[in-house]
Protein backbone atom coordinates (compact mmCIF):
# COMPACT_ATOMS: atom_id res chain seq x y z
CA UNK A 1 0.00 0.00 0.00
CA UNK A 2 1.43 3.35 -1.02
CA UNK A 3 1.07 6.25 1.38
CA UNK A 4 1.81 8.99 -1.15
CA UNK A 5 4.00 10.71 1.45
CA UNK A 6 7.77 10.53 1.65
CA UNK A 7 8.94 10.48 5.28
CA UNK A 8 12.55 9.54 4.52
CA UNK A 9 14.85 11.02 7.16
CA UNK A 10 12.10 11.50 9.73
CA UNK A 11 12.36 9.93 13.18
CA UNK A 12 8.98 8.69 14.38
CA UNK A 13 7.87 7.40 17.79
CA UNK A 14 4.73 5.24 17.86
CA UNK A 15 3.45 4.40 21.33
CA UNK A 16 1.94 0.92 21.52
CA UNK A 17 3.46 0.41 18.08
CA UNK A 18 4.18 -3.31 18.28
CA UNK A 19 0.75 -4.90 17.85
CA UNK A 20 -2.73 -4.21 16.48
CA UNK A 21 -3.40 -0.75 15.08
CA UNK A 22 -0.05 0.46 16.42
CA UNK A 23 1.88 -2.14 14.43
CA UNK A 24 -0.02 -1.09 11.29
CA UNK A 25 0.92 2.53 11.93
CA UNK A 26 4.57 1.57 12.46
CA UNK A 27 4.61 -0.44 9.22
CA UNK A 28 3.09 2.43 7.26
CA UNK A 29 5.71 4.90 8.46
CA UNK A 30 8.43 2.34 7.65
CA UNK A 31 6.99 1.98 4.15
CA UNK A 32 7.11 5.78 3.80
CA UNK A 33 10.83 5.71 4.58
CA UNK A 34 10.86 6.88 8.20
CA UNK A 35 13.00 5.60 11.05
CA UNK A 36 10.43 4.15 13.45
CA UNK A 37 10.74 3.58 17.17
CA UNK A 38 7.89 1.59 18.68
CA UNK A 39 7.46 1.60 22.43
CA UNK A 40 5.32 -0.57 24.68
CA UNK A 41 5.60 -2.16 28.09
CA UNK A 42 6.69 -5.40 26.42
CA UNK A 43 7.75 -6.35 22.87
CA UNK A 44 5.28 -7.77 20.40
CA UNK A 45 5.11 -11.41 19.44
CA UNK A 46 6.61 -10.69 16.01
CA UNK A 47 8.99 -8.02 14.69
CA UNK A 48 7.34 -5.04 13.03
CA UNK A 49 8.99 -4.86 9.63
CA UNK A 50 8.38 -3.97 5.99
CA UNK A 51 10.60 -4.76 2.99
CA UNK A 52 13.56 -5.64 5.17
CA UNK A 53 13.26 -2.55 7.38
CA UNK A 54 12.20 -3.01 11.00
CA UNK A 55 10.94 -0.73 13.73
CA UNK A 56 13.21 -0.35 16.74
CA UNK A 57 11.65 -1.41 20.03
CA UNK A 58 12.14 0.47 23.29
CA UNK A 59 10.29 -0.55 26.46
CA UNK A 60 8.33 2.17 28.24
CA UNK A 61 5.35 2.57 30.53
CA UNK A 62 3.93 5.80 29.10
CA UNK A 63 2.19 6.57 32.40
CA UNK A 64 5.56 7.00 34.14
CA UNK A 65 7.15 10.47 33.71
CA UNK A 66 10.71 9.24 34.31
CA UNK A 67 10.36 6.42 31.79
CA UNK A 68 8.87 8.75 29.18
CA UNK A 69 11.67 11.29 29.61
CA UNK A 70 14.22 8.49 29.38
CA UNK A 71 12.55 7.19 26.21
CA UNK A 72 12.73 10.52 24.39
CA UNK A 73 16.28 11.15 25.63
CA UNK A 74 17.36 7.78 24.27
CA UNK A 75 15.76 8.42 20.89
CA UNK A 76 17.49 11.79 20.59
CA UNK A 77 20.79 10.26 21.72
CA UNK A 78 20.53 7.58 19.02
CA UNK A 79 19.07 9.61 16.17
CA UNK A 80 19.68 13.25 17.02
CA UNK A 81 16.05 14.32 16.77
CA UNK A 82 12.38 13.39 17.11
CA UNK A 83 10.16 14.55 14.26
CA UNK A 84 6.86 12.76 14.82
CA UNK A 85 4.99 11.34 17.79
CA UNK A 86 1.98 9.09 17.26
CA UNK A 87 0.05 8.63 20.51
CA UNK A 88 -1.53 5.26 19.82
CA UNK A 89 -1.22 3.28 23.07
CA UNK A 90 -4.48 2.83 24.95
CA UNK A 91 -7.60 0.74 25.21
CA UNK A 92 -10.03 -0.59 27.79
CA UNK A 93 -11.64 -3.89 28.77
CA UNK A 94 -15.42 -4.13 28.79
CA UNK A 95 -16.90 -3.02 32.12
CA UNK A 96 -20.30 -1.49 32.81
CA UNK A 97 -19.97 1.94 34.38
CA UNK A 98 -22.20 1.02 37.34
CA UNK A 99 -20.06 -1.98 38.22
CA UNK A 100 -16.51 -0.72 37.65
CA UNK A 101 -14.53 0.64 40.59
CA UNK A 102 -13.29 4.23 40.87
CA UNK A 103 -9.73 2.85 40.61
CA UNK A 104 -10.62 1.12 37.33
CA UNK A 105 -12.05 4.31 35.86
CA UNK A 106 -9.04 6.30 37.04
CA UNK A 107 -6.61 3.90 35.34
CA UNK A 108 -8.54 4.00 32.06
CA UNK A 109 -8.46 7.79 31.99
CA UNK A 110 -4.78 7.79 32.97
CA UNK A 111 -3.81 5.48 30.11
CA UNK A 112 -6.00 7.00 27.41
CA UNK A 113 -5.82 10.72 28.23
CA UNK A 114 -3.17 11.66 30.77
CA UNK A 115 -0.46 9.40 29.32
CA UNK A 116 -0.77 10.87 25.78
CA UNK A 117 -0.58 14.34 27.34
CA UNK A 118 2.57 13.34 29.22
CA UNK A 119 4.31 11.88 26.16
CA UNK A 120 3.26 14.90 24.11
CA UNK A 121 4.75 17.29 26.67
CA UNK A 122 8.12 15.56 26.60
CA UNK A 123 8.13 15.20 22.80
CA UNK A 124 7.12 18.85 22.34
CA UNK A 125 10.00 20.02 24.53
CA UNK A 126 12.40 18.35 22.09
CA UNK A 127 10.56 19.38 18.94
CA UNK A 128 10.54 23.04 19.96
CA UNK A 129 14.37 23.00 19.89
CA UNK A 130 14.46 21.74 16.30
CA UNK A 131 14.46 24.13 13.35
CA UNK A 132 11.86 21.97 11.60
CA UNK A 133 9.70 21.55 14.70
CA UNK A 134 7.59 18.41 14.65
CA UNK A 135 4.17 16.82 14.42
CA UNK A 136 2.01 14.97 16.93
CA UNK A 137 -0.80 12.64 15.83
CA UNK A 138 -3.23 11.43 18.48
CA UNK A 139 -5.11 8.22 17.75
CA UNK A 140 -8.63 8.82 19.01
CA UNK A 141 -11.88 6.90 18.63
CA UNK A 142 -15.48 7.30 17.54
CA UNK A 143 -16.21 6.26 21.15
CA UNK A 144 -15.40 9.85 22.08
CA UNK A 145 -18.28 11.25 20.05
CA UNK A 146 -21.00 8.60 20.34
CA UNK A 147 -22.31 6.42 23.19
CA UNK A 148 -19.73 3.95 24.43
CA UNK A 149 -21.64 1.47 26.65
CA UNK A 150 -19.30 -0.88 28.46
CA UNK A 151 -16.36 1.44 27.91
CA UNK A 152 -17.74 4.73 29.20
CA UNK A 153 -14.52 5.96 30.81
CA UNK A 154 -12.62 5.12 27.62
CA UNK A 155 -15.07 7.09 25.50
CA UNK A 156 -14.84 10.05 27.86
CA UNK A 157 -11.05 9.90 27.75
CA UNK A 158 -11.06 9.87 23.94
CA UNK A 159 -13.36 12.90 23.92
CA UNK A 160 -10.73 14.50 26.11
CA UNK A 161 -8.02 13.58 23.60
CA UNK A 162 -9.90 15.40 20.83
CA UNK A 163 -10.26 18.49 23.01
CA UNK A 164 -6.62 18.23 24.06
CA UNK A 165 -5.60 18.12 20.41
CA UNK A 166 -7.18 21.50 19.68
CA UNK A 167 -5.64 23.15 22.75
CA UNK A 168 -2.12 21.84 22.18
CA UNK A 169 -2.30 22.86 18.52
CA UNK A 170 -2.78 26.46 19.67
CA UNK A 171 -0.27 26.39 22.53
CA UNK A 172 2.57 24.72 20.61
CA UNK A 173 2.22 26.46 17.23
CA UNK A 174 3.95 27.33 15.02
CA UNK A 175 6.75 24.81 15.66
CA UNK A 176 4.58 21.77 16.39
CA UNK A 177 1.41 20.68 14.62
CA UNK A 178 -1.09 18.53 16.57
CA UNK A 179 -3.94 16.54 15.00
CA UNK A 180 -6.03 13.49 15.82
CA UNK A 181 -7.30 10.49 13.88
CA UNK A 182 -10.76 9.42 15.03
CA UNK A 183 -10.91 5.69 14.38
CA UNK A 184 -13.93 3.41 13.96
CA UNK A 185 -14.00 -0.38 13.69
CA UNK A 186 -10.63 -1.95 12.89
CA UNK A 187 -9.84 -5.56 12.10
CA UNK A 188 -6.69 -6.59 14.01
CA UNK A 189 -5.21 -9.94 14.97
CA UNK A 190 -7.56 -9.92 17.99
CA UNK A 191 -10.76 -9.30 16.01
CA UNK A 192 -12.04 -12.81 16.72
CA UNK A 193 -12.14 -12.03 20.45
CA UNK A 194 -14.58 -9.18 19.83
CA UNK A 195 -16.58 -10.32 16.81
CA UNK A 196 -16.31 -14.14 16.65
CA UNK A 197 -15.42 -16.25 13.61
CA UNK A 198 -15.01 -15.08 10.01
CA UNK A 199 -18.76 -14.96 9.55
CA UNK A 200 -19.12 -12.71 12.59
CA UNK A 201 -16.30 -10.45 11.42
CA UNK A 202 -17.86 -10.19 7.97
CA UNK A 203 -21.29 -9.45 9.47
CA UNK A 204 -19.85 -6.63 11.57
CA UNK A 205 -17.99 -5.30 8.53
CA UNK A 206 -21.22 -5.23 6.57
CA UNK A 207 -22.66 -2.72 9.05
CA UNK A 208 -20.07 -0.21 7.82
CA UNK A 209 -21.10 1.77 4.71
CA UNK A 210 -17.84 0.88 2.92
CA UNK A 211 -18.56 -2.78 3.56
CA UNK A 212 -15.64 -3.70 5.78
CA UNK A 213 -13.78 -2.80 8.92
CA UNK A 214 -10.58 -0.80 8.56
CA UNK A 215 -7.25 -2.56 8.49
CA UNK A 216 -4.46 -1.12 10.68
CA UNK A 217 -2.71 0.31 7.62
CA UNK A 218 -5.80 2.38 6.79
CA UNK A 219 -5.23 4.20 10.07
CA UNK A 220 -1.50 4.33 9.41
CA UNK A 221 -1.97 6.00 6.04
CA UNK A 222 -3.96 8.78 7.67
CA UNK A 223 -1.37 9.21 10.43
CA UNK A 224 1.41 9.46 7.83
CA UNK A 225 -0.57 12.07 5.90
CA UNK A 226 -1.09 14.24 9.00
CA UNK A 227 2.60 13.94 9.93
CA UNK A 228 3.86 14.66 6.42
CA UNK A 229 4.55 17.91 4.55
CA UNK A 230 1.29 17.28 2.64
CA UNK A 231 -0.49 18.41 5.82
CA UNK A 232 1.83 21.33 6.55
CA UNK A 233 -1.12 23.69 7.08
CA UNK A 234 -3.27 21.22 9.03
CA UNK A 235 -3.25 21.55 12.81
CA UNK A 236 -5.88 21.24 15.51
CA UNK A 237 -7.96 19.00 13.26
CA UNK A 238 -9.66 15.64 13.64
CA UNK A 239 -9.68 13.23 10.70
CA UNK A 240 -12.47 10.68 11.02
CA UNK A 241 -11.59 7.22 9.69
CA UNK A 242 -14.68 5.04 10.08
CA UNK A 243 -15.69 3.93 6.61
CA UNK A 244 -18.70 6.20 6.53
CA UNK A 245 -19.86 5.63 10.09
CA UNK A 246 -22.79 3.58 11.32
CA UNK A 247 -26.11 3.11 9.58
CA UNK A 248 -28.75 4.75 11.82
CA UNK A 249 -30.67 2.13 13.81
CA UNK A 250 -34.02 3.73 13.00
CA UNK A 251 -33.60 2.81 9.32
CA UNK A 252 -33.61 -0.90 10.19
CA UNK A 253 -36.55 -0.46 12.58
CA UNK A 254 -38.71 1.54 10.22
CA UNK A 255 -41.66 -0.30 8.59
CA UNK A 256 -41.35 1.74 5.37
CA UNK A 257 -38.25 1.13 3.25
CA UNK A 258 -36.06 3.99 2.08
CA UNK A 259 -36.93 3.02 -1.50
CA UNK A 260 -40.65 3.43 -0.78
CA UNK A 261 -40.03 6.77 0.91
CA UNK A 262 -38.17 7.99 -2.15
Amino acid sequence: METGSNMTGSVVLVTGGVRGVGAGISRTFLRAGATVIACARRPGDDPVEVDGRAAEFLPCDIRDPEQVQGLVDRIVERHGRLDVLVNNAGGAPFALAADASPKFHSKIVELNLLAPLLVSQVANAQMQTQDSGGAIVNISSVSGSRPSPGTAAYGAAKAGVDSLTTSLAVEWAPKVRVNSVVVGLVRTELAHLHYGDEAGIAAVGNTVPLGRMACPEDVGNCAVFLASPLAAYVSGSTLTVHGGGERPAFLAAATVSTEEKA
